[in-house]
């Protein structure tokens, strides 16, 4: 039996997957999750062996959740489900601990399969997101994907410093690295190249 966490701020399509996941004698939905607060809430009481999750939370990033569940329950599978592309956001956050990726448009049975490898200890991708090119954003570690995320939403440097526990020093290292690996040269730059690649409506992640 595995034991899921679903986390997603939208209640009726919590309310659906976990309809159509209990129709699966192997997989029991434990707790549910509107928010990263109540994610982290629910998992010392509920122990799950899978954190289904969604990458925009009304209360912060499904990015920075994620390095919150691992810290707390290291073993834990989490395996990120989105309406952003498998193609932008997949690789960094496998890097980042998560052991799957998957979209929301994938077909009930992708779904399955992908929490059936996740829980069994594999990692997960769609092949599309295995197969295309590396773009430079793909390449930044997940702390360089945290400042990132915020430089694209125009928050200044001590606001990103407080979020993450940073020094402001140090997020104007990270930002020298992004505009590196992005091959950019300023903020403008670097929002302009979010907006090129879909990333501004996720930049909250």
């Amino acid at each position: 039996m595995v034991r899921i966490l679903l986390v997603d701020d939208h209640e009726i399509f919590r309310a659906g997957l976990r309809q159509w996941l209990s129709t699966d004698a192997t997989l029991e939905v434990v707790a549910e999750a509107g928010s990263g607060k109540e994610a982290m809430e629910q998992l010392p009481r509920t122990r799950p062996d899978l954190v289904l999750l969604d990458i925009s939370l009304p209360d912060g990033s499904g990015v920075d959740l994620l390095a919150k569940l691992l810290t707390a329950q290291p073993q834990l599978a989490v395996l990120f489900f989105s309406t952003h592309p498998a193609s932008h956001f997949a690789a960094p956050m496998l890097r980042a601990g998560a052991r799957g990726y998957l979209c929301k448009d994938a077909t009930p049975q992708e779904l399955l399969h992908a929490i059936r490898l996740v829980a069994d200890g594999q990692r997960y991708a769609p092949g599309s997101a295995a197969n295309v090119a590396q773009a430079p954003h793909r390449s930044l570690s997940h702390r360089e994907l945290q400042v990132f995320t915020r430089i694209a939403r125009g928050l200044p440097p001590a606001v990103t410093a407080a979020e993450l526990q940073l020094s402001v020093k140090t997020v104007g290292t990270y930002r020298t690295r992004i505009l590196e690996k992005l091959g950019v040269a300023s903020n403008a730059e670097l929002a302009a190249y979010a907006v090129r690649n879909s990333l501004l409506d996720a930049a909250s992640a």
